[in-house]
């Protein structure tokens, strides 16, 4: 019996342009099987291009991509039918039940009858809809279509889902019950590949994360490795008075203060080791800290480090930051035929 690959995706020198502009300048990544793999950026800067080419609706114009072993240029039905696509905008046929898009993805995806009446009633009843399986999608939520849309994706049993930008316009309690589906999904041993706005949903879910601007990754690593990058970590001590404040500052070399707060800040990576060292300065001097908070880099900071927000994508072709033709949707979603 043939194992799984270890690699889901992997992709070397992508590249894509739309006339003169270039979309993708020669990417490279790798995406472990059963992992969260979170392409960041800018609008227009490539990552609805580098979904819409790893699901086979456009076509590189150089590199190559393997998608769950398979060749995406010589393999790309091999492809399709190991792979799942949410798109930015809703594919559900509003004027369809919940059930009725459900059965149709099922024929969509060859599924037999009985076969696709099954798992249409388990999909409803995973995605917590299956009381409003007989209601027509327009009366829907905003996160229920957003959850049949997912559950249409997963139709025909995906080893790779692809989500681009799942989340947008939920709110706070839809997008939590997404990123708890997708957890479950990886712990089912599916791979996710993730574009998002949202960083705290990247840092959140991504095992790795890649940074695309302009065309070209500025960073890979996992959402610790690149908040180590960036500097601007450091620890707030707090002083019960004026006058331990001053003895603090007296013992620190004078760094920043805010002296109506009583605190001092003080670069640190926030380790257990740095902390011990800090604060037995002010024990030999009988200094006492009321209270200490420490404050870390985080996706925010990453993101606008290392991206530049670089020359808008063409929206006609690439799809970044414009909304797409509801065709483009339903043409994502019959990718995992």
């Amino acid at each position: 019996m043939t194992s799984a690959p270890s690699k889901a995706i992997e992709v070397v020198g992508l590249r894509k342009s739309f006339g003169k502009q270039t979309v993708l300048d020669g990417i490279d990544f790798e995406v472990p099987a059963g992992t969260v793999f979170s392409l960041l950026g800018p609008n227009g800067a490539g990552k609805t291009t580098t979904v819409q080419i790893l699901t086979t609706l456009i076509g590189p114009d150089a590199g190559r991509a393997v998608i769950a072993g398979h060749d995406l240029a010589k393999q790309p039905r091999a492809v399709r039918a190991a792979i799942g696509v949410t798109g930015q905008f809703s594919a559900v046929d509003k004027l369809l039940t919940g059930e009725e898009n459900l059965l149709l993805m099922a024929r969509l995806a060859h599924l037999g009858k009985q076969e696709g009446r099954a798992r249409t009633a388990e999909l409803l009843e995973r995605f917590d809809l299956a009381d409003a399986a007989g209601k027509i999608a327009s009366a829907y939520s905003g996160g229920m279509r957003r959850r049949l849309d997912l559950a249409m994706s997963l139709m025909g049993r995906p080893q790779i889902i692809f989500l681009d930008e799942p989340t947008t316009g939920l709110d706070p309690r839809s997008r939590r019950t997404m990123w708890q589906i997708v957890q479950e999904l990886v712990g089912e041993g599916t791979t996710v590949f993730l574009t998002t706005q949202v960083l705290e949903e990247a840092d959140r879910l991504a095992d790795r994360i890649a940074m695309l601007d302009g065309g070209k990754l500025v960073a890979q690593g996992t959402p610790q490795e690149l908040k180590k990058q960036v500097p601007g970590g450091h620890v707030t001590l707090t002083f019960a008075d004026a006058e331990s404040l001053e003895a603090a500052l007296r013992i620190l070399g004078g760094p920043p203060c805010d002296r109506e707060m009583l605190s001092v800040d003080v670069p640190s990576d926030g380790s257990v080791a740095s902390l011990k060292s800090l604060l037995a300065k002010f024990d030999d001097d009988s200094v006492e800290v009321a209270n200490l908070s420490i404050h870390s880099p985080d996706l925010d900071d990453v993101f606008f480090a290392l991206t530049d927000h670089g020359a808008a994508e063409p929206a006609d072709e690439a799809g970044d930051g414009a909304p797409d033709e509801p065709a483009d949707e339903t043409d994502a979603q019959k990718a995992t035929k």
